[in-house]
C-alpha cells in the first residue's frame, strides 16, 4: 500500500486536528492554516520534486480563500506542463455546500467535494474513488 503525501489546509484548530487524525493512516501530512501558506507549500513541494498526492482544502480561509488557492495550484501545474493525471488530487472539505461554491470548485478542477461535517467513511470513500487503493 502506497503511503500518501498530503497537505491539510484548514484554519480552524479543531477541524484541522480532526481531519489530520481521520486521514493519518493514509500517510504523512503537512498543515497550512491560510491561503498563502497553502499555495507556498504546494508550489514548494512541486519545486522540490516531492509533490503532494492529495490536498484537503477548506474554502473559508484567511487572506486567500480556498477557491483562489485551487486556481493558483492548477495554474502552476499547467505552467509546469503536468498531465492532469500527474497533478495533486484536491478534495474540498468545507462547510459551504451551496451550488455556487460546489460548481466553482469543480470548474477550477477540484477532484472531490466533501461538505462538513464529514465522516471517516466518507473520506475513505472519496479517497478510494480518486484511485488511491487500500485507503
Amino acid at each position: 500500500m502506497k503511503k500518501l503525501k498530503m497537505l491539510i489546509v484548514e484554519d480552524e484548530f479543531l477541524s484541522r486536528n480532526l481531519l489530520a487524525s481521520l486521514v493519518s493512516e493514509y500517510g504523512s501530512h503537512d498543515l497550512a492554516v491560510d491561503g498563502p501558506e497553502a499555495v507556498k507549500a504546494a508550489l514548494f513541494a512541486y519545486d522540490s520534486r516531492k509533490p503532494y498526492d492529495l490536498i484537503f482544502l477548506d474554502i473559508m480561509l484567511p487572506l486567500k480563500d480556498g477557491q483562489d488557492v485551487l486556481r493558483e495550484i492548477r495554474a502552476y501545474e499547467e505552467l509546469r506542463g503536468l498531465a492532469r493525471s500527474d497533478c495533486a488530487k484536491v478534495i474540498m472539505t468545507t462547510a459551504l455546500s451551496d451550488a455556487r461554491n460546489v460548481m466553482e470548485a469543480f470548474r477550477s478542477q477540484c477532484d472531490a467535494y466533501i461538505p462538513k461535517p464529514y465522516s471517516k467513511a466518507k473520506l475513505d470513500e472519496e479517497v478510494r474513488g480518486l484511485g488511491f487503493p487500500d485507503q
